[in-house]
């Protein structure tokens, strides 16, 4: 199978999480990172999700599904505890070209939750499409031991020099070239930070 493996903005879009057991209660934070706009349909839910639709911070419909649920909806997440429930559901989503990952259900996802490793924004996803969920964790744990953990305060600061070296810069392949030497150095706000002044003297070379 071959998979394209992308990272989609999810901010202010439609997401619909069937089911409220501890299965799907472990998507909703990732969802919630992305900025979704979630919706959650179980007839029944736990305290934990009880209270995060108290707090205004997902819809709860307490019901079955519906396909009406799957209306202007961007993706969708099955996870009952019920097989059939979580076919009925990527039925409904495949009629309506809608992406859909039936936990723990290979053949009836669109879409896998890769193993995350996270320093600010950035990102390192793992997935072995389905295959072993408990070897992308395995590997997931080894990166997270490899990696400062200021990592993501560096991109942060990077990613401004970076704006700076861009407005400043001519499109080139000098500039190209600076851009990957300072994703090599030290970066801090000051500007006595090493990258920003290599980035300064470098000017005239980019020019």
């Amino acid at each position: 199978m071959s998979l394209l493996p992308i990272f989609v903005k999810l901010a202010g879009r439609r997401c619909l999480l069937v089911g409220a057991g501890a299965v799907a209660l472990q998507k909703i934070p990732s969802l919630l990172a992305a900025e979704a706009n979630l919706r959650v349909v179980a007839p029944g839910v736990g305290p934990e999700i009880a209270a995060l639709a108290s707090e205004a911070r997902i819809e709860l419909i307490r019901r079955e599904f519906l396909p009406s649920d799957l209306d202007r909806t961007f993706l969708v997440i099955a996870a009952t505890d019920n097989p059939d429930v979580n076919s009925a559901v990527y039925r409904a989503a495949l009629e309506r070209n809608i992406l859909c990952n039936s936990v723990d259900d290979p053949p009836h996802c669109d879409f896998y939750f890769g193993s995350v490793v996270s320093r600010g924004d950035l990102q390192i996803a793992i997935s072995t499409a389905g295959e072993s969920p408990a070897l992308a964790q395995r590997l997931r744990q080894e990166i997270d031991e490899q990696l400062p953990r200021d990592l993501g305060p560096w991109l942060h600061d990077l990613g401004q020099l970076r704006r700076e070296v861009l407005a400043a810069h001519p499109a080139s392949e000098k500039r190209k070239l600076l851009l990957h030497q300072l994703a090599q150095r030290e970066v801090c706000e000051s500007q006595e930070c090493p990258a920003r002044k290599f980035a300064v003297e470098s000017k005239e070379v980019c020019a």
